[in-house]
């Protein structure tokens, strides 16, 4: 007898949208109806509810999650001749923004269990680099909160308190998940998300937020997204960016962070039924004790990685590799002069790992049968 092939989405919006399209609706013909397409009251109001949501004072919503972490190293004025800390196993917009301002990043190897910023390594390198200073100040760490669960950030704190340096959480990944009590975005001096469509809570576009408890960093930020505005719009204080979020998509967003939570709590369904099902043949995510994950995606480690792909494609069961090639080997970063090897950690998982389909609304029964195609290998 031969086993039906369910319909299996990677991320399934369309389920999602059949939750809250009348409220979507709803939201955009206000816009419509306003017609205050940017800056519109929604804007203020998303940033009020995430603010809250964080347990943050404040809340810059910006353009996207890439514009939000740039935003982020502006308001430190960063620029040539600083060096900031970071991972190289991540998407490329972590280090790319500090690049773009002329600083330096300097990457640090990752813990194999959580695939975030080793804070062992991290000292390390913080150490040696002050010891062999040269022509570049080290400024600050952005800590990287891979695939939904948060980086060590008690630890990172430390760190940074010892060697006088800022720290942004670069939660693109994790909104949603917690981290000792407190909730992602809010765990450093600044904290980003990235409300990209795939991500646990995302628009219809790109966009983004900024979290901060100091209120002149808030106000350096609010500057810096619309052109360094000073006291109106054609008072430039300061050189910044066309980094507004549009009002549609905040609309969009009010809607979708009506269920939000519960979509969290499923996700937490989705992994653990995944974890159960693949604990005897793979190794399988590890979350810390004093941490939850927001489960953006569900990642595992396999030798016979690309034999599993293979068998899951033939089966039309989407997967995907996050991140197949370290920051520190790519093209782009090549004049830092790192190479092959610099990095074991951060390469070997990026030899081994895989995500499979994660969303709020995969079904047991679909989890079921990806797992029966791996399983019988």
């Amino acid at each position: 007898m031969t086993q039906t092939r369910p319909q299996i989405n990677f991320v399934d919006l369309k389920a999602q949208q059949n939750l809250v399209r009348n409220k979507i609706e709803t939201r955009i013909n206000t816009v419509l109806d306003h017609g205050k397409y940017i800056m519109g009251p929604e804007v203020k109001e998303l940033e009020e509810k995430l603010s809250e949501y964080v347990g943050s004072k404040y809340c810059v919503s910006c353009a996207s999650g890439t514009d939000a972490l740039l935003m982020a190293l502006m308001a430190y004025n960063v620029g040539p001749g600083d060096v900031i800390f970071t991972t190289p196993f991540t998407f490329i917009a972590t280090a790319e923004v500090i690049s773009l301002l002329g600083a330096t990043p300097v990457f640090v190897d990752i813990d194999q269990e959580t695939f975030n910023i080793d804070p062992v390594k991290l000292r390390e390198t913080i150490f040696n680099k002050i010891n062999n200073n040269g022509h570049t100040k080290p400024r600050g760490i952005v800590a990287v909160d891979l695939f939904g669960q948060p980086a060590d950030y008690n630890e990172i704190n430390k760190i940074a308190a010892e060697f006088d340096l800022f720290v942004i959480e670069d939660g693109a990944q994790s909104f949603g998940s917690e981290y000792q009590g407190k909730t992602a975005c809010g765990l450093a001096d600044i904290g980003t998300t990235s409300f990209f469509p795939a991500k646990p809570l995302g628009c219809y576009g790109d966009g983004g937020a900024v979290f901060t408890n100091n209120e002149e960093t808030a106000k350096l930020l609010t500057s810096i997204r619309v052109h360094g505005k000073g006291s109106h719009k054609y008072d430039n204080a300061r050189i910044g960016i066309n980094g507004r979020l549009d009002t549609l998509q905040a609309a969009i967003l009010l809607a979708k962070l009506e269920i939000f939570d519960d979509e969290i709590r499923r996700r937490n369904d989705v992994a653990n039924r995944y974890s159960e099902l693949l604990s005897t043949t793979l190794k399988t995510p590890t979350v810390r004790p004093d941490r939850s994950s927001a489960w953006a995606q569900y990642s595992i480690l396999a030798e016979d990685r690309d034999e599993i792909l293979a068998k899951l494609k033939a089966n039309n069961i989407p997967a995907a590799v996050y991140y197949p090639k370290p920051l520190h080997l790519q093209e782009a970063f090549s004049a830092l002069g790192y190479k092959t090897g610099d990095f074991p950690v951060s390469e070997e998982m990026a030899s081994l790992i895989f995500s499979l389909p994660m969303h709020p609304y995969l079904e047991k029964e679909q989890q079921e049968y990806i797992v029966s195609v791996i399983n019988n290998l």
